[in-house]
């Protein structure tokens, strides 16, 4: 396919791949061979993704908005707070949605050796595979700092490509409920992976006018491992040593 033409395509041809495989469709990459920040496709699909949880509060708040507009996301969680809150990162998952590693304490990856780097990534799998029966099977770099070298490296070591998005409306900026809606609402396109986050409040009271808008435009809510068209999170039946390099 030259651009990919649809996601169902691309399903369709994912669904009968390995269990195992975690080859990314040709096509899918954009901003480097191991990196997904969009997916070309001419359908209304939208991947919307949420960093740096769960919260405790927050985060039940947000899975209840989802929830109520039968919405599919995906939470980049951070391991320590994994640890903290597992139940949460069970609801997460019970609740239909994917579950990516975004590392265990959140630090700038560019300064960290190849040790300490595959460090922060398997202590966080093993602690969503702790709370939730299943390993995370891509991964979102704190801040998106990354070098190429450390993408291709976690590609070949850990299997995960390096998600990063298309859609940033700043919500870390903390710039007001309606200014998030908006421009989530007015940067969003086909294939676009929207970057949020669900330890800000305001960005939690964003997401009714920043969801009904996009469903108003005719857009449909995909996990990130739909939209690359992977198998659905929950249906890959994967071992843990896959996936942070060890033995048993």
């Amino acid at each position: 396919m030259t651009a990919l033409g649809a996601s169902v395509a691309l399903t369709g041809r994912a669904s009968a791949q390995s269990q195992a495989s975690f080859t990314i469709p040709e096509g899918v990459t954009h901003g480097g061979p191991t990196t997904i920040t969009r997916v070309p496709t001419e359908q209304p699909l939208v991947a919307m993704t949420f960093d740096d949880g769960p919260h405790e509060r927050l985060t039940p708040q947000l899975l209840d908005m989802l929830s109520a507009r039968n919405i599919r996301a995906t939470f980049y969680l951070i391991g320590r707070r994994v640890n903290l809150y597992p139940q949460l990162a069970r609801r997460i998952a019970e609740d239909g949605h994917e579950i990516g590693n975004h590392t265990w304490n959140h630090p700038r990856l560019t300064g960290l050796g190849n040790s300490s780097l595959l460090r922060e990534l398997d202590r966080t799998t093993v602690a969503i595979h702790e709370a939730t029966g299943r390993p995370p099977v891509t991964m979102r770099p704190p801040y998106g700092a990354l070098s190429n070298r450390q993408r291709a490296l976690i590609y070949e070591a850990r299997h995960f490509p390096t998600v990063l998005w298309s859609v940033d409306p700043e919500d870390w900026r903390r710039p007001g409920s309606s200014v998030v809606a908006n421009r989530i609402v007015g940067r969003s396109h086909p294939g676009a992976v929207i970057l949020a986050h669900d330890i800000v409040a305001p960005t939690v009271r964003a997401m009714p006018a920043a969801l009904d808008g996009l469903i108003a435009r005719g857009y449909r809510f995909v996990t990130v491992s739909e939209l690359m068209g992977w198998p659905r999170w929950q249906s890959r039946n994967l071992q843990l040593s896959m996936l942070t390099g060890s033995q048993t």
